[in-house]
């Protein structure tokens, strides 16, 4: 194991975890914000205000399994040191500012995920990888997304039966402001689940150093500077995704807006407490594709969608390359 930081190195590899936050904030706001700005139910500054505050909160209604799976159920926190660290944060980062530029919503999830395989991997070999932690992430990869489509297309058939006699002006209303509390149910899901991913990356590094008393655990410090980083960044906004999600897969209305959000906390909520990173954005996809095809297939862009989903499958792959690379050159300092 290397030898332990000085302070104010731990300090600067910390900030670079919680850069990380930020963009992850930044690069998955669209997956809270993208139907009710698409809707006109909220303007995008209000939009981004409410999903950031919901973002934030997120820590006071879900426990930390999501973290510990992050940080002792992807690698062995016994192999890990601060260049690993290191190199898994700058592949999650390179990769989420690629994909941001382009417009892509990959998952800031599995790149982070990716980044500790690669330099995991590297340092240790594929003995260091914990199968089940990977397993179960492999799985909520495949199952979230046609899980969030199966549900929100059940979700709409019950709509649409439920307000088969409500006029369609007081319908939109109604939605309009369901949209609301649907928003901030994905905002909640969202912030429980995508924090805690930072939150278990810098409880292994400080794990690493020696810094935690007894078992692996997660510090409440940590809990809210990671809360905060991931709120900042959804300030921030994402506008290049927020009209990929929006506009581009479907045309959402406020009633498959509020399906599509409602399916979407139910996944979330889910796989947090089950402790599985599912990727949100992943899963808003699902849900948006979901009820658009509801309305009809065809109502769907699928070549949007073909392109979304071809990113998913790299963005773990990619990652994983860079973190390696990056850890191949520290070893050289």
């Amino acid at each position: 194991m290397e030898a332990h930081l000085a302070f104010p190195l731990l300090v600067a590899l910390i900030g670079v975890a919680l850069l990380f936050d930020f963009l992850n904030g930044l690069h998955d706001a669209a997956n809270s914000i993208a139907t009710v700005v698409s809707t006109r139910v909220l303007s995008p500054p209000l939009a981004v205000a409410w999903a950031a505050f919901f973002n934030f909160i997120a820590f006071l209604f879900f426990g930390l399994h999501v973290a510990n799976t992050i940080g002792k159920g992807i690698i062995e926190a016994d192999i890990v040191t601060a260049s690993v660290i290191f190199a898994a944060l700058i592949g999650a980062i390179f990769w989420n500012i690629l994909t941001w530029m382009l417009g892509i919503p990959s998952s800031s999830s599995h790149a982070l995920i990716g980044g500790l395989l690669g330099a995991g991997i590297t340092k240790a070999g594929f003995g260091a990888v914990v199968w089940s932690g990977v397993t179960k992430t492999v799985i909520g990869i495949f199952f979230a997304p046609i899980l969030g489509m199966a549900t929100a297309i059940i979700l709409m058939v019950l709509v649409a039966w439920g307000f088969r006699r409500v006029a369609a002006n007081r319908s939109d209303r109604i939605f309009r402001r369901t949209q609301l509390f649907t928003s901030a149910l994905y905002s909640l899901g969202h912030g429980g689940n995508d924090a805690q991913k930072t939150m278990g990356v810098i409880a292994v590094l400080l794990y690493s150093q020696g810094m935690l008393q007894g078992e692996f655990s997660v510090p409440f410090w940590v809990v809210l500077s990671c809360q905060a980083a991931m709120g900042l960044g959804t300030l921030m906004g994402g506008w290049r995704i927020v009209h990929t999600m929006g506009s581009k897969i479907t045309r959402i209305t406020p009633r498959e807006g509020a399906c599509a959000e409602f399916g979407g906390s139910i996944m979330l909520f889910g796989a947090t407490w089950l402790g599985i990173p599912v990727s949100t954005t992943h899963t808003i996809t699902g849900c948006i594709m979901g009820v658009g095809a509801a309305r009809r297939a065809s109502a769907v862009r699928w070549g949007v969608a073909g392109n979304i989903i071809i990113a998913w499958f790299i963005t773990i792959p990619a990652s994983a390359a860079i973190a390696a690379a990056t850890y191949g050159i520290t070893r050289l300092f």
